[in-house]
Formats: C-alpha cells, structure tokens, sequence
C-alpha cells in the first residue's frame, strides 16, 4: 500500500504489506522475506530467464525452438522442434538472451520467449 514496497513476485499485486520480517500478499496469499532468494532460488538481484512455457533456464541446458524461425541470410530457417543443445545465458541485445550453437546454421542468439526446456 505504500509506494516503496515491491509488487508480490508471485501475482504482480501492488497491494503488498509487511508482516513482521515478511511481506505479505492480500490477493493471492504469498508470503515472502524481502531481499531474500526469489521463487526460482537465485539470490536477489541475479536474473532469472524463463523459456516460453515459465521453466526457469542455466547455462548448459537442451532447449527445443517452440515455433519456425526465419533466419537473416537463409532460406530455410529453423523449424519448430530443432534441439539445440548446451545453451549459454547471456545479456544479449533486443531480449536475445540465449548464446547457442544450432546444427545446420552455426552460432546465433536465440530470444527465450520461443525455446522450451527438453
């Protein structure tokens, strides 16, 4: 209810309040420490990327592409279901945030939004 408070991490809710060392939803009930690990576990601050489906994605991880994808300069592209395997999270640019190697095209940057963790 105050302007300096976060928003529920859970539901978005702008109508958190504190509870002792918590904070404390009203809409949907959750109750979290402030500064703490986020719902994912990573220590606050530390992005957290999300494939397309909500999973939470690490370095390392098989993804497959969730939908076709037309590639500057090809004239295939990348069909929908092609794994891509050991991808690399980084800050990339235009919300590219995956670093990967894709079979038959090379190295690239693939966007979160349209893989799915295998």
């Amino acid at each position: 209810m105050s302007d300096n408070l976060p928003p529920c991490p859970q539901c978005s809710s702008e109508y958190t309040y504190e509870m002792n060392a918590l904070m404390v939803c009203p809409e949907c009930g959750h109750e979290w420490v402030p500064g703490g690990a986020d719902e994912a576990g990573a220590p606050a601050g530390e992005r957290v990327i999300k494939d397309a489906v909500g999973n939470v994605l690490s370095d390392g991880d098989t993804v497959t592409v969730v939908k076709a994808l037309k590639v500057k300069g090809s004239v295939s592209g990348i069909k929908a279901g092609t794994k891509v395997r050991n991808i690399r999270l980084v800050d990339g640019v235009d919300g590219h945030d995956i670093d990967c190697r894709v079979e038959g095209f090379g190295a690239m940057q693939l966007k979160s939004s349209v893989v799915k963790k295998a």
